[in-house]
């Protein structure tokens, strides 16, 4: 691949455009909004300038709403050898496209599985898709040339390619990614007109719970409007698991000692269907998860702590898995938890004790 045209330059379409250009890619921006695309030039993402001719690909990356309208532009202009779009639902655009009769050989939907909170160029990055999945959904009239596209372009990017059914990935990413968010934004409601001294409660549960609640309510509006039914069914399945609980948590507060009991049944269950679902999430690069221990250690709010336990961690010859770290309230302070191997963490926690670090158990 050597030109690329990317139309849409919030978030995911400036990464990919910064992917590309640091890999030597010729990527030309457009936008509706000038502004932004103005942005992501200056980031490096590309030029604004037309292309002279048509380029190898064409990423379309605009709000699902406008998925089928642009592509269906962008074919009928012969702008690109290929087209794909990179919005989180593929289904409806798909039928959207067939409605208005476009020849789709060209065009290929696909769906890197990568974000953040904040959105707009200034919050892309060029390693924003390194080795997450990224979904393509070829179908049995996609031409060849158009996948492959699709797949330098996932390589490019350094992700990891994944080949599902269209419908088959809205089910998967309404499970995994857009319930997860309807439920942490009503997690993070039940904190808006909470009590101030609840509020200052808050720990890393609640944090972690939270965290994607933060997302722009109007990107969600249209990732929500363009996968409704998938989104409803999983959201009726846990209403029904919902039920069940609260159901059992009255049955807890009854004088009757075997009502309880079920009670504690009810909650029991759910607990560890969760822990069940849990171990099914991969770990560490896709593999199987695995079990791991934590060492927690206590670590000052100040420049070159983290630098400091690392290398002590290092030294100690220790592989860090993951890291998670929880702030004090009112404190210049915070726990940092170290995940490492089992087996690594008795020794860990000698030679950080021996380096003045305080552990907590």
């Amino acid at each position: 691949m050597r030109t690329a045209l990317v139309i849409g330059t919030g978030l995911i379409g400036t990464s990919a455009a910064l992917a590309l250009a640091g890999r030597g890619v010729q990527v030309h921006l457009a936008d509706h909004d000038a502004a932004q695309a103005r942005t992501a030039e200056a980031r490096g993402a590309g030029t604004q300038r037309q292309p002279e001719g048509p380029v190898d690909l064409a990423i379309v990356a605009v709000p699902p709403a406008h998925v089928a309208a642009t592509v269906a532009d962008v074919l009928r202009r012969g702008l690109a050898r290929g087209v794909l779009d990179v919005a989180s639902v593929k289904g409806g655009p798909r039928r959207e496209l067939d409605a208005l009769g476009c020849d789709l050989t060209r065009y290929i939907g696909t769906h890197p599985m990568a974000g953040r909170e904040r959105s707009g160029p200034l919050a892309a990055t060029a390693d924003l898709f390194e080795g997450r999945p990224w979904v393509l959904t070829p179908t049995a009239g996609t031409d060849t040339e158009a996948l492959n596209l699709a797949l330098e372009l996932v390589a490019l990017c350094r992700a990891v390619p994944v080949v599902m059914e269209d419908e088959a990935h809205d089910r998967a990413v309404a499970l995994v990614s857009h319930t997860p968010h309807l439920l942490s934004s009503m997690v993070a409601a039940r904190l808006q007109d909470a009590d101030e001294t609840a509020v200052r409660l808050c720990g890393q549960g609640i944090r972690d719970v939270t965290r994607i609640a933060a997302s722009d309510p109007a990107m969600w509006i249209d990732i929500l409007s363009a996968n409704p039914g998938p989104v409803a069914d999983v959201l009726a399945a846990v209403a029904a698991d919902l039920d069940e609980t609260v159901r059992a948590l009255r049955v807890l507060q009854s004088a009757d000692e075997a009502k309880r009991g079920g009670g504690a049944a009810g909650i029991e269950d759910v607990l560890r269907r969760g822990n069940a679902g849990r171990e099914r999430v991969p770990g560490k690069h896709g593999a199987a998860s695995a079990v791991y221990e934590t060492v927690t250690v206590l670590i000052g709010d100040q420049p070159g702590e983290l630098a400091r336990i690392f290398a002590d961690a290092g030294r100690a010859g220790v592989n860090i898995e993951d890291v998670r770290i929880e702030h004090a309230t009112g404190q210049q302070a915070g726990l940092i938890q170290l995940v490492v191997e089992p087996s690594a963490a008795p020794g860990l926690t000698r030679a950080l004790r021996e380096r003045g670090w305080s552990i907590r158990q």
